[in-house]
């Protein structure tokens, strides 16, 4: 029978990316593939030559990363799980547009992990024969093993394996269930089902297969991960890497050395602290930046000629010409500079940010400062003690060498489907 894909995935721009890549493997390897997501993304994917479905509006989106509260680790769960009931119906009905009237295919689904509630309804409904669970970054899935961030404290390592379990089981019943869990067996009651008795216990026992999209050397497996598995590198992505630089960015990077370049994310409206630290620590060393950030009112009014404001460029193509980076901690964010083979500061706002950036530092590679006190004076200790040594140079050649190794898309293709029971 043939096999169709749907593609299901929600965020920002860091979100759909490695998704985007998915689907162009599968499409290589003859496979139909339906993409969806929020409304927001429709220009970018149906760019490039992917099939889209939508969801929500474009207000919607721009509403919710409006929002302080998305990246406020004691709010974001209830903030971003408000209106989770009708999320679940909008990739319901988006399952049931793709699909249509084809009987003659199985269909998988490879689904972000917000997404997965929702799929294993549509499963129950004989709507699609198999679900895949992308995870894109190693804290997207619970476990007790190091290194385990609770937001940005650290848990120490001489934390018995006990305690780490209480300390999630109280997390999770007092700050993540509440919300998304009523929405999900609210639907699930309607459906007849079973409820679910949390919500990442339930998010790990949907899929038929688990996807970890990052190798071995950046998050080693542990016992209490979800199986069957697969570990995948990076999948790096830019729809855009390909696109010249404007005039502007390319006489700037001609005019002097390298310069640091500075990005909260694309989702991320609420940083003009830390533009302003930025361009203060710049000054502080003499060093030039490039900002990045689509909303410029971000940045300072007034900007001097050794900073250059840019909405967009792909990281994939700055980066091998910048001296550093300076960061949320996005995964993806993170994979470039890492490929670039520059150091890395990251300065985490929320979600997976705070355990990426543990995960930078202990590969010798980057440093680490608090979002919500970030000053130019620390900031520019850090990028002067990543940028002047030698040992750091040394360990951010030794990481991007990872990155040569190119995997078989068509291999990891027939282990997929052999797993989901599709080949």
């Amino acid at each position: 029978m043939p096999i169709r894909y749907f593609l299901i995935t929600v965020g920002s721009t860091g979100d759909i990316h490695p998704f985007m890549y998915l689907a162009r493997q599968l499409i290589a390897q003859g496979r139909e593939v339906t993409f969806i997501s929020n409304t927001v993304h429709q220009v970018l994917v149906e760019g490039a030559g992917l099939r889209f479905i939508g969801m929500g509006s474009e207000e919607e989106f721009q509403q919710l990363v409006a929002d302080p509260d998305i990246w406020d680790p004691r709010k974001c769960c209830a903030m971003m799980f408000a209106s989770y009931g009708q999320h679940i119906e909008q990739i319901r009905a988006a399952i049931r547009q793709a699909r249509g009237s084809d009987a003659e295919s199985k269909i998988g689904v490879i689904a972000h992990a917000f997404a997965l509630p929702a799929v294993a309804l549509s499963r129950a409904a004989g709507e699609i024969d198999a679900i895949g669970a992308a995870y894109l970054a190693p804290c997207s899935v619970r476990s007790i093993h190091d290194p385990l961030m609770i937001g940005q404290i650290p848990v120490p390592r001489w934390v018995p394996l006990g305690w780490r379990r209480a300390l999630w089981g109280f997390l999770e019943r007092g700050w993540i269930d509440p919300v998304p869990l009523a929405h999900i067996n609210r639907a699930r009651s309607d459906a007849g089902l079973p409820q679910a008795q949390s919500f990442l216990g339930h998010l790990a026992q949907v899929p038929d297969l688990s996807l970890f999209l990052f190798p071995a050397w950046f998050a080693a497996p542990v016992p209490d991960w979800p199986q069957p598995m697969m570990m995948l590198d990076f999948p790096l992505f830019e729809a855009q890497s390909e696109a010249p630089f404007d005039a502007e960015l390319s006489l700037f990077l001609e005019a002097g050395d390298k310069p640091i370049v500075f990005t909260p994310g694309t989702a991320n409206v609420h940083a003009a602290r830390f533009f302003a630290a930025a361009v203060q620590a710049c000054a502080r060393l003499g060093k030039r930046a490039i900002l990045l950030t689509k909303e410029r009112a971000q940045c300072p009014a007034e900007l001097p000629a050794y900073v250059l404001w840019q909405p967009y460029v792909p990281l994939a193509s700055l980066l091998p010409r910048a001296a550093a980076l300076v960061h949320h901690g996005g995964i993806g964010t993170t994979a470039e500079a890492l490929r670039a083979g520059i150091p890395q500061v990251i300065t985490p706002f929320g979600w997976d940010q705070f355990d990426n950036g543990a995960r930078v530092r202990s590969l010798g590679v980057g440093e680490v400062r608090n979002s919500r006190m970030l000053r130019a004076g620390g900031l520019a200790r850090s990028l002067k003690r990543l940028v002047d040594s030698p040992e750091v140079s040394q360990r951010c050649r030794e990481v991007s060498q990872h990155f040569q190794r190119v995997q078989d898309s068509s291999a990891w293709i027939t282990q997929i489907e052999a797993q989901l029971g599709l080949s």
